[in-house]
């Protein structure tokens, strides 16, 4: 079994990067595992980290093509962050920050707002969402920032805590309760405020992300231009539930890039080790232990990258398909990451020793993904609350629907080029759900392909899984359809549970008949697919069994990157690795 070998630009950018990153096993480089558990004992970032980074041109990546930047779209940007979070989740942090920052300004900002922020940002400004309040969280109905018409502007009243970038970043998108028009997104520019008028609070401690700038802003009575609102007045919260989407999706590359290096570093260990007179990778635990962990890092991939490309393509559905992506992709990395523990036992626990001990910075970085962007309940409760109008139409192909799926799946093909509009964004995708909705024509397709072109044992595990989660997912959807569902239920978030269980299977399934049409004859060009979809089934029911006689395809894949050029993924985009790229 092989990559597929993608000939496109973002695939190309991202391997640019991972060049100029360098190897993290190398012994120095402020990217290197040493180099950043050192500083991180100190609440630092590697010295010239965030120049490598700002001198490669990250920063050109967080503005659209449109405004006079690079970003072509989401999906490039999760190639790249995918690259530099599994070096150091802190800098990705510091730029997925300044990117939910400005979106609400590339959505619907107007001509001066665009240019001054783009030039800005591709000048190395960071920005700042500045939303939470301390005594409020994720209550985004309860504000007590206040903006008070004055004269030609506002004057703006209160406090946001805690917000990523907000001592560092030069531009603040505020969340406030503007007089007589009601809550309302304000662009504030650093740089043209009062001194004295505000002020920023002291970074915050951390478990993880040390280095971070997680502070806050107190504003008083601070002079803001009439010009500093950002779109339609009085739609500030509809504006952040929408803005959430983009940045919930891009969350997933944290995760997978997270998910490379916890299992790299696991792998690599329990090759290396030997214990009772063989390598540990040789103990049967163990190599369940990090097949498993493969698998799930397939399937977080399948089901970020389409989502990602939705934005371009589809970006009315990314009100359900992002909690999605934000709910799974990160579980999955927490599962990951757990996995990988077990494998290196004590020395998971150490701040030295396997890769510098950059496992434990990991694992509490990466902790982080599940909480900010709304946590995994509010995720679930934006599923619960959507899955009625899906489940009627479940059993239903979307029209048009296949031509859609492509677009997503296709990884051949580059997406299209994204045109920021806030119109084009939705807060409820109602039965907009190709994903879901073409389940049933992608397993008859899958059925005839088996029949007509794959060995005889690979054909029936294959035909045998999806009949099983084909059985499953009737008996899911038709009682939803027939009812109603709380979303504020314990119940509401079990099926909501579910459903990203189905939602990540279409998406394996997709890939496999979208990307993979010249390998999917062979054994290993298939295995994979009923290898994930038979570990997605054993999170619905735990008596579900991995087939480990297709085990040696997924192996040979998996131990081929880990030495190698490629990612751990099913495409092949070069790595830098410690070794000579072929």
């Amino acid at each position: 079994m092989t990559r597929q070998a993608f000939d496109r630009p973002s695939y190309a950018l991202a391997a640019d990067l991972e060049r100029t990153l360098g190897d993290p096993d190398a012994p120095s480089g402020p990217f290197s595992w040493s180099e950043t558990v050192e500083h991180e004992e100190s609440g630092a970032l590697p010295p010239g980290a965030v120049d490598l980074i700002r001198s490669w041109g990250f920063a050109q990546y967080l503005v659209p093509e449109a405004f006079g930047g690079g970003l072509r779209n989401l999906e490039q940007l999760v190639l790249l962050t995918r690259s530099l979070a599994r070096r150091n989740l802190t800098v990705s942090v510091m730029f997925g920050s300044a990117l939910l920052g400005v979106n609400p300004v590339w959505l619907w900002g107007d001509e001066e707002q665009r240019a001054r922020v783009a030039r800005g940002m591709l000048d190395g400004d960071l920005a700042c969402f500045a939303v939470s309040e301390p005594d409020h969280g994720s209550d985004l109905g309860t504000n007590e920032t206040r903006a008070v018409p004055d004269g030609d502007g506002f004057v703006l009243t209160g406090e946001k805590w805690p917000v990523g970038n907000a001592t560092r970043g030069r531009f603040v998108t505020v969340y406030a309760a503007v007089e007589g028009i009601g809550s309302s997104l304000l662009l504030l520019d650093k740089q043209a405020l009062k001194e004295g008028s505000w002020d920023n609070h002291p970074f915050v401690r951390t478990v993880g992300l040390r280095g971070h700038d997680l502070s806050g802003l107190t504003f008083r009575g601070t002079r803001v231009p009439a010009g500093a609102l950002v779109g339609r007045p009085g739609t500030g919260l509809a504006g952040i539930l929408q803005v959430l989407q983009i940045t919930r999706t891009a969350i997933g590359a944290l995760s997978i890039g997270t998910m490379d290096s916890v299992l790299r570093i696991a792998l690599r260990h329990a090759q290396e080790r030997v214990l009772y007179g063989q390598e540990i990778y040789r103990i049967p635990v163990i190599r369940r232990h990090l097949v498993r962990s493969y698998l799930d890092l397939l399937i977080a991939e399948c089901t970020a990258m389409p989502v990602a490309r939705s934005l371009s393509v589809a970006p009315s559905r990314l009100s359900l398909w992002s909690s999605v992506v934000k709910y799974l992709v990160p579980t999955l990395g927490e599962e990951v990451t757990q996995e990988a523990a077990r494998v290196l036992g004590a020395r998971s626990y150490l701040r030295e020793g396997v890769a510098s001990g950059a496992f434990q910075k990991l694992q509490r970085d990466h902790a982080i993904a599940s909480i900010f962007e709304g946590t995994t309940h509010v995720n679930l409760h934006s599923i619960a609350s959507q899955l009625p109008a899906v489940a009627r139409v479940a059993d239903r192909p979307a029209p048009g629907g296949d031509a859609v799926l492509r677009q997503l799946f296709d990884w051949s093909e580059e997406a299209p080029v994204w045109q920021p509009s806030g119109r084009a964004l939705r807060l409820t995708n109602a039965s907009e759900d190709e994903i879901t909705r073409g389940w049933e024509p992608a397993v008859a397709q899958a059925r005839m392909i088996a029949e007509r072109e794959l060995p005889a044992p690979v054909a029936g595990a294959l035909l045998k899984v999806l009949g099983e989660l084909s059985a499953r997912r009737t008996a899911f959807y038709l009682p939803i359809a027939a009812g109603s569902l709380d979303a504020a239920t314990a119940e509401g978030q079990d099926r909501a549970t579910e459903h990203c269980v189905h939602h990540a299977a279409a998406s394996c399934l997709y890939t496999w008949l979208y990307s993979f049409e010249q390998e999917r004859a062979s054994a290993g060009g298939t295995g994979w697919l009923v290898l994930v979809l038979q570990r997605l089934l054993g999170r619905l029911e735990t008596t579900a069994e991995l087939d480990e006689s297709l085990f040696p395809w997924l192996e040979e894949l998996m131990l081929s990157s880990l030495d190698g050029p490629e990612y751990f993924s099913l495409q092949a985009v070069k790595a830098a690795a410690g070794v000579a790229e072929g």
